[in-house]
This record gives C-alpha cells, structure tokens and sequence, in this order.
C-alpha cells in the first residue's frame, strides 16, 4: 500500500500541471509568461519556507540553485517560448521526447539500468502525445522547437539530478528550496524583459493562486518525493499524463472536442504508463542516506 500510494501522489503531479494552460488562458492576465512563472515559483517558496524553517546550508546552494534553474527558471522560461512559437501540439510532443531523455540520463549519471522495455514505455507514450494533441499541417519553427527540446532537457536534467543530489532534509524542505531558488532566478528576468502586471481582478488572482499553491508547493512536493521514493526512471513516465489531462479539462471545461484519434491516444499514453510502472515495479523505492562525496559529480 505504501508504494501505491507514492505512485498515486507522485501522479497526481502532472495531472495537476495539466490544469495549467486552462487557468493561464482563462484566469490571467495574458502577455506575462515570465511573471506568471515567477509568480507562481516565489510565493510558494518562501511560504513552504516558513513552514519548514530550515534554509540550505552553504555547501547545498549551488547545487540548490542549479537544480532551481533546470526544473524552474530554464524549464519554465523555454516552455513559455515554445508555447508562443509552435502550435500546442507540437511544444507537447516535443516536450514528450524528456522520458526518453531521463532514461539515458538516469542510465549515465545514476546507473540505472537501461532495459528495452522502459524504453519501448516511453516511446508508447510518446506516440500517443502525438496522437493525443499534434494536428495535422503544424507548422515547426526552429526557434520553438529548439526551446521545447532546451525544456524537455532541462526537465529531465532536474529529474535526474533531484535523485543524485539527496541532502538529508524532508523532501517538502528540498521542495521549498528548490522553488524559492526558481523564483529568486526568474524574478530579474519578469522584471527586465515584462512590463507591471495590471491591477489584478478576482479571476486573475485566483489564477494566481491555483497555480502558486497546488500548480506548484503541493504537486512539486508530490513530485520531488516520488523521485526519492521511486527514482527518475518510474516517475518520468507519469509526465505523459499532464497533456492527457489538459486535453481532458479542455473537453470538460471549454467543450472540445475529443476525437477518435485523441480518444486511441489517450488509451496509449494510459497504457504507456501502466506499462511503465510494471517494469519500474521491482526496484528499490528508497535509496539509502546520502552524502555529498557520494552524491558528488
């Protein structure tokens, strides 16, 4: 039961990320992805700060602000790029290859075995992204696709490393580091390159909130402790289920429509992931302390 519900919570992460593009289009104020990223990283740092305490200590901060940039700043801010450069699905299948890319990071930097059938999982789920969101005739532009495959990168590079770099601290702790240096890395980059946000209404604050506390303190917690608890190569497939359900929200919201073609994609990245967890199912879920010569690059 334990491991059950580690994998339901550390789910419950990207199902949650889904929600984002809903909110961001129909409770923001557009024209302010940095801000929005920042805004969304910061605040719940520095809340979830309060509430654990404890601040890194000074041989951590690097690696702190390093892990920061790559599942925050750089992720958030090549996200955004590619959103506005590229069709939907197209940044979503792009962004699909990071299982992949965690796969053969996890396999060099960790020495997690590399079995044909995790790869065939994420390929599986790849696939069914594709056919899930990408429509036909998208156009490609080099500088959105090279954006979307910077974040998928950098995500996966996060993912890998939040593993490698384990400091003997609770992982809501880790979470709060992890997000308050994100944010403290955005906030110069909203203030240069993003005029004053405008008064903010309700909606717009609501928006805010949703994606500062569950889009961001809750579902990073969740999912920074799933990576502890069942490592990068049997979370990173849970990440096909975040397109999965902003396609879902946008048929139950907005009214969508959901295809056949959506409907068979949305069965294969399911099927993707099932398949995923049965291979990830045998290994260790908790790796034992750590130190920093052991955890040192």
């Amino acid at each position: 039961m334990p491991r059950q519900l580690d994998v339901v919570l550390t789910a419950s992460a990207p199902v949650i990320w889904g929600s984002t593009y809903i909110v961001t289009s129909q409770l923001l104020p557009p024209g302010y992805p940095l801000t929005a990223a920042m805004l969304r990283a910061l605040p719940a740092g520095l809340i979830l700060l309060l509430v654990v305490r404890q601040l890194p200590e000074r041989r951590w901060l690097g690696r702190v602000f390093l892990l920061g940039a790559l599942n925050f700043t750089l992720f958030w801010a090549a996200l955004f790029v590619a959103a506005y450069r590229l069709p939907g699905g197209v940044a979503a299948v792009l962004g699909a290859v990071q299982p992949l890319i965690v796969l053969l990071l996890a396999r060099g930097w960790l020495g997690t075995p590399l079995s044909r059938g995790a790869l065939g999982a994420a390929v599986l789920g790849l696939v069914g992204v594709a056919l899930l969101v990408l429509q036909p005739h998208a156009k490609l532009d080099p500088l959105g696709v090279g954006a979307a495959l910077i974040g998928a990168g950098s995500m996966a590079a996060g993912v890998v490393l939040t593993r490698r770099w384990q400091p003997p601290v609770p992982a809501l702790t880790f979470t709060a580091w992890q997000l308050t240096a994100g944010g403290l890395l955005l906030a110069p980059l909203a203030f240069a390159l993003e005029p004053a946000l405008p008064p903010l209404s309700v909606r717009n604050i609501a928006g805010f909130l949703w994606l500062g506390l569950f889009g961001a303190a809750i579902s990073y917690f969740f999912w920074f402790r799933g990576i502890a608890r069942l490592g990068p190569a049997a979370v990173t497939s849970f990440g096909f289920l975040s397109p999965l359900s902003a396609v879902v929200l946008g048929w139950l919201v907005l009214g969508e429509r959901l295809g056949r073609v959506q409907t068979l994609g949305a069965l294969i990245v399911l099927g993707s992931v099932w398949l995923a967890g049965r291979i990830n199912r045998g290994q260790t879920r908790i790796a034992p302390p750590t130190t920093p010569e052991t955890r040192a690059l």
